[in-house]
């Protein structure tokens, strides 16, 4: 045997071995995800609950802005601010905001309109002035298209304990009419709630500011908002602030939902495009890593060294693979879902399909170019998470909502 026979050779027993973390990856989703997803949390009486502030950044409006903001203002919970703001008075978003404080006098509602600049991340440049004028000293962030359900916020609270610093939610969507609406729930259902489950279950957590309480003293002592201005992922570095003095950051058992009116596969996958460059960015191993995670790449490499060791169908070996991680997906989307699906089978089955053929796709553009583009400009992405003007004679603006 030569020398380029044997390294293959033990190329394709390492490549056997690939798919085996994966394995214990799904097992250890659908095991914790039904035991934690979901699950009754003990709740402290009202008057003991302290008082939360909620942000609510807005830029612009969709056709499910009124009904994701009306949940706010349904909230069962006895001591809360709502605090929205925009960049300017030209938003759109301010009609809304305005009908709907008028509709609910008694909940104690304000709108910021303007910004202060801390950096290029125009969200949290919007998040600026209600941070410092919130009342109370747990903060709940909350994108624009997450709709809340009224007892979601004392799930929240409930898991804040002296310990904990920061509690994240689950990112996930609302079932919602169309393929796209589809496509996205199946992509947060299923890769991105098995990524998040393991984290959780390991006593990690995946952190995602769509939805997150936490203490702003804590944060302050880190120097507050202001700093996170610098980055896109202002999520990730604050809960890793938190995280530094000794505060747990926790997943609550109640997914996120995001409840977008404007979805479409296009603008999903540039989604997926722009938080691969961000994690890449921040974590570099997962750039090996992360492509042997999805079905399409593990699978092929264990179908090239079945293939290569026994002279077994290589093409079997795949379609196998990706049978039983189909089987593991529509379990653990079931889990997401909290009940059965809500499609046809035939219809989540083309949605994961699509999903796994555009992974070459997507993992192949976030490492190609390491610009992000968003509302028709770009900006560069420095190694560890930092972003700057594509063009550095300019200093521009990004808005992530």
């Amino acid at each position: 045997m030569s020398v380029l026979e044997l390294a293959t050779t033990v190329v394709a027993l390492v490549a056997c071995i690939v798919p085996l973390p994966m394995l214990v990856m799904h097992l250890v989703a659908l095991c914790f995800g039904v035991r934690f997803l979901y699950k009754k949390v003990k709740m402290t009486t009202d008057e003991k609950l302290p008082g939360v502030s909620i942000i609510k950044p807005l830029s612009g409006v969709d056709p499910n802005l009124t009904i994701n903001l009306d949940s706010f203002f349904r909230l069962n919970y006895p001591l809360y601010e709502l605090l929205f703001s925009v960049e300017d008075e030209k938003d759109p978003a301010i009609l809304v905001v305005n009908s709907l404080i008028s509709n609910y006098p008694r909940v104690d509602a304000r709108l910021f309109v303007g910004v202060d600049k801390v950096g290029l991340n125009g969200k949290v440049n919007n998040m600026m002035k209600p941070y410092k004028m919130a009342k109370h000293n747990l903060l709940l962030i909350s994108d624009s298209n997450i709709k809340m359900g009224e007892m979601m916020l004392k799930e929240m609270v409930a898991e804040m304990t002296p310990e904990v610093g920061m509690v994240l939610q689950i990112p996930f969507s609302c079932t919602r009419k169309g393929f796209a609406a589809l496509y996205e729930q199946m992509s947060f259902g299923t890769m991105q709630a098995r990524s998040t489950l393991n984290a959780a279950a390991m006593g990690f957590t995946c952190a995602t500011g769509m939805s997150c309480l936490f203490r702003r003293d804590v944060l302050d002592q880190a120097g507050g908002l202001a700093p996170y201005g610098k980055y896109l992922a202002e999520d990730y570095f604050m809960a890793k602030a938190i995280r530094e003095q000794g505060y747990k950051v926790i997943t609550s058992p109640s997914p996120c939902l995001q409840n977008s009116g404007h979805t479409s596969i296009t603008n999903f996958n540039n989604r997926l495009i722009r938080w691969g460059k961000l994690r890449t960015a921040m974590l570099p191993h997962l750039i090996v890593l992360e492509p042997l995670s999805e079905c399409v790449f593990s699978g092929a490499l264990l179908a090239w060294a079945v293939d290569y060791l026994t002279g077994f169908s290589g093409l079997t070996v795949f379609l196998l693979h990706a049978l039983v991680w189909l089987l593991f997906d529509y379990c653990l989307f079931c889990i997401m879902l909290g009940g059965p699906l809500r499609c046809s089978k035939l219809e989540f089955l083309v949605a994961w399909i699509l999903r796994e053929m555009m992974v070459p796709y997507i993992v192949m553009k976030y490492h190609i170019d390491p610009n992000i583009s968003w509302r028709g400009k770009r900006y560069r992405l420095k190694w560890g998470g930092e972003i700057a003007p594509s063009d550095p004679t300019t200093l521009q603006q990004v808005t992530v909502v």
